[in-house]
């Protein structure tokens, strides 16, 4: 019987990225992908510590498997990730059940470290404290949970410090890989049929500047967008500070690359955008904004705000549900601030009572539902190309997809169309959160 591996992944995109990444690795050793992750040979857990929620249930996640490990000693337990990179050896000081902790900048080179342990030379925490260091690149296979959309790593690392994130200290410093690196990525990727390519990093809109390369995002688009195959191209996350006009210019002319700007201001108050260290102004990011409706009338534009920050006043508050208002973002991913040990705000004096975050993430949540709505009904009457993403969960009769905005779809499956397929589909009627239509002949 062949041996098998697990992979339970948590936090963003990137996590995401990284765990196909270490499948791959598992399967050019021999290993095949199990759902049962009790009595598999390897687990692997890719863990996040953006917010303390997500690090709690990691933890409980780690505690276990101290059972499992028990029932199995052979069992390889290995944690991945951003925790793995900030706990090194104490994790596996506090869980010794840890076989391996596999830091950041190791995720390509996991199938060594996994062979070196299995080899006898027992438990490993691989960690690097410098975090200038390039991930090597990935030679492995992919083991992508989609059959037509493909992440893609473009960079790695943050050199922005907002004061309430965690990620600099995890992730390391800005290194962008090449050019040519990525596009051979994705003209591969095409070959096997993905059709839709999301290209990744902690802020895309400071690629290549560690290479020297100015405006290296948009000249990266360029590229992208001229692959032969590639159908749509999407990516995340970018910082408002360093969204330049050229690169709004770029997705205004590109022929793939979706209309879809997700710009995170996280607060609408400018005192308090200083002290976020976010590097903009509620005027400066309006005139970002601006110059996206100009150039790209038909925009589609998104947020992450965050609520409650420390010396959030009513007054910044206000200010937030306002510059919703008027923004009119199609989406927004609100969070309420958790204060992440090692962060500058997490000593932030004025900390906001928790029943007070509460009331106020209420009141956004209540606001922005209503503009989503607005804004969906837009497109009533309109009909637009849908990228198939398979059955409804909750109807089988019923297929979903996403516009080149990313807004979701669901029409009523009249013929058979694989993930990824491009279809016409008029849309009938708004909901908050998506949009009902019908597939036209």
């Amino acid at each position: 019987m062949k041996k098998t591996y697990a992979i339970i992944n948590y936090g963003c995109q990137m996590n995401e990225s990284d765990s196909e990444h270490y499948a791959g690795q598992l399967l050019d050793l021999g290993y095949e992908a199990s759902a049962d992750y009790e009595h598999a040979d390897v687990v692997v857990i890719n863990t996040c510590c953006v917010r303390e929620n997500a690090e709690k249930k990691i933890l409980g996640k780690i505690g276990e498997m101290k059972r499992l490990k028990r029932e199995n000693p052979d069992m390889v337990l290995c944690v991945a990730g951003c925790m793995a990179q900030e706990w090194g050896k104490d994790l596996q000081k506090k869980y010794p059940q840890v076989d391996l902790v596999l830091g950041t900048a190791h995720v390509n080179n996991f199938s060594s470290i996994l062979q070196n342990h299995l080899a006898g030379h027992g438990r490993a925490e691989s960690v690097y404290d410098d975090l200038t260091i390039m991930p090597q690149e990935f030679e492995g296979s992919f083991v992508r949970k989609s059959s037509f959309a493909a992440w893609v790593p473009i960079m790695y690392g943050c050199n922005n410090f907002c004061t309430y994130c965690i990620v600099p200290y995890v992730r390391g410093r800005e290194r962008s890989r090449s050019a040519e690196a990525i596009c051979h990525e994705i003209e591969k990727a095409v070959a096997l049929g993905y059709k839709e390519f999301t290209l990744l990093g902690q802020n895309v809109n400071s690629y290549g500047k560690d290479r020297g390369e100015e405006e290296g995002f948009s000249k990266l688009l360029e590229l992208v967008d001229a692959i032969p195959g590639v159908e749509r191209i999407r990516y995340m996350t970018s910082h408002p500070r360093d969204m330049s006009e050229a690169v709004v210019r770029t997705i205004a002319e590109s022929q793939h690359i979706c209309k879809n700007f997700h710009i995170p201001v996280q607060s609408g108050s400018s005192r308090i955008m200083k002290a976020m260290n976010r590097g903009y102004d509620r005027e400066r990011y309006l005139k970002l904004v601006e110059t996206i409706r100009r150039c790209v009338p038909d925009a589609v534009i998104t947020t992450d705000l965050i609520v409650g920050f420390p010396g959030e006043t009513e007054k910044d508050f206000e200010e937030t549900l306002d510059l919703l208002r008027t923004v009119e973002y199609d989406d927004a991913f609100t969070f309420i601030y958790s204060p992440r040990k090692g962060t500058p705000a997490a000593g932030f004096g004025a900390q906001v009572p928790d029943a007070v975050k509460h009331e106020r993430l209420d009141r956004l949540m209540a606001l922005q539902n209503e503009i989503c709505l607005k804004r969906n009904k837009r497109l009533v009457g309109r009909t637009l190309a849908v990228m198939v993403e398979g059955p409804s969960k909750s109807n089988p009769a019923m297929l979903s997809g996403r516009t080149d905005g990313n807004d979701l779809v669901l029409w009523p499956k009249i013929r058979d169309h694989a993930p990824g397929d491009l279809v016409n589909v008029k849309m009938e009627r708004a909901q908050t959160w998506l949009i009902r239509g019908k597939e036209e002949a």
